[in-house]
């Protein structure tokens, strides 16, 4: 398909990576799926249990609330684009290691210049962290908006983050309110500057 040309062909380079243990214990890599011409591009953590079955991102309970969030205001899966810091599941959901997401984030770095989405969206700590390039609290930068030379990040908390606490889900729906108003251009947003410590970063994502 047209659409998926040059991501197929990344994918394929990729698919049978062996650069770090998570190889050893996965049943799929999942590369990530949607629309390469997507606007905008949502990021989160990690393959989970049923993700790993399957090779797709976001296939499970949180998935299925990431799906009624972008139907919320009027995406759908097919027209944007989701993946994940890593592309291979940890064992028993653990959190990433430093060094797996140092090994594996050229991999999506080279998917955001694929698709060069106007807007990122990243969700939870793990992808926030990484894409303003130093440690940050996903509470207090959640549904802020970062322009970043064209570019628009909007960090937001994980879906599973409001499967566990409920009082988090009506700042995720409000987060998606405001990603839906950036997207229409309808609103003047709030910008924020770059952290200390992002540039690095924010360079070679082509943010400056």
């Amino acid at each position: 398909m047209e659409d998926w040309a040059e991501l197929g062909e990344f994918y394929q380079e990729i698919k049978d990576c062996r650069k770090c243990p998570l190889w050893k214990t996965r049943t799929n890599l999942v590369f990530g799926s949607g629309s390469q011409r997507a606007r905008v591009m949502f990021i989160g953590e990690a393959p989970g249990y049923h993700e790993d079955k399957q090779g797709k991102p976001f296939v499970g309970a949180a998935g299925q609330l990431l799906d009624s969030l972008l139907s919320s205001i009027g995406l759908k899966r097919e027209g944007v684009f989701i993946g994940n810091v890593l592309k291979c599941r940890p064992p028993e959901n653990r959190d990433p290691l430093p060094q797996e997401i140092e090994t594996c984030k050229g991999y999506l770095y080279r998917q955001i210049e694929i698709i060069n989405p106007p807007v990122i969206c990243t969700l939870g700590r793990f992808s926030t962290n990484l894409i303003l390039g130093r440690e940050v609290s996903i509470s207090k930068v959640r549904g802020k908006i970062f322009k970043l030379n064209g570019r628009t990040l909007i960090p937001i908390f994980h879906p599973a983050a409001a499967l566990y606490t409920r009082a988090n889900l009506p700042l995720l729906e409000a987060d998606f309110q405001a990603i839906k108003q950036v997207l229409e251009h309808t609103q003047e947003e709030a910008v924020e500057e770059l952290p200390e410590g992002g540039d690095e970063v924010a360079e070679q994502l082509g943010f400056w």
